[in-house]
């Protein structure tokens, strides 16, 4: 009765850990929103300083305008093996005017918005032929001298 009890509990027990290693766990990475969201900053009355006092340092700035800033922020689902998912995503960007500072544009972005990219998954093939295992392991075997005085000191130059 107590040996049938034992294998009864065992086996709960690994079908209640088989189960829950297929939980999904999400996660968050970005910028977080916890005292004023990006998406409350006012168009005309807010400038550079106000929006970082507010908001914090931006998530990254513009490469070719330094007067874009974007805050970031999105939340993946891992569930066991499976790769990772973007459940969401959002992206503010502020535009702020060059010679006032002051913000001109605030747009709101999701997943919705973004686009796929065809990458070219091709490689350029380099110069010369490929090696096989084997040799590259067994390559270098009778090509060194061990007693060879350039060896010992390295950066002298031979013969000299």
């Amino acid at each position: 009765m107590i040996r049938r009890l034992a294998v009864a509990a065992c086996a709960a027990l690994a079908c209640g850990s088989l189960i829950s290693g297929c939980t999904p766990s999400a996660s968050f990475q970005g910028y977080q929103a916890i005292e004023a969201r990006p998406a409350d900053v006012k168009v005309g009355t807010d400038t550079k300083n106000t929006v970082r006092t507010r908001l914090g340092s931006p998530s990254t700035v513009s490469t070719f305008d330094p007067n874009v800033w974007f805050y970031i922020s999105q939340v993946t689902q891992h569930q066991g093996f499976y790769k990772p998912r973007t459940i969401r995503r959002d992206v503010v960007a502020i535009t702020f005017n060059k010679s006032d500072e002051t913000v001109t544009k605030v747009d709101t972005l999701s997943m919705n918005d973004g686009r796929v990219i065809a990458y070219n998954g091709r490689e350029t093939p380099t110069r010369g032929r490929q090696l096989s295992i084997l040799e590259q392991l067994l390559g270098n075997l009778g090509q060194g001298q061990l007693n060879n005085q350039q060896d010992i000191n390295p950066g002298t130059r031979p013969n000299h």
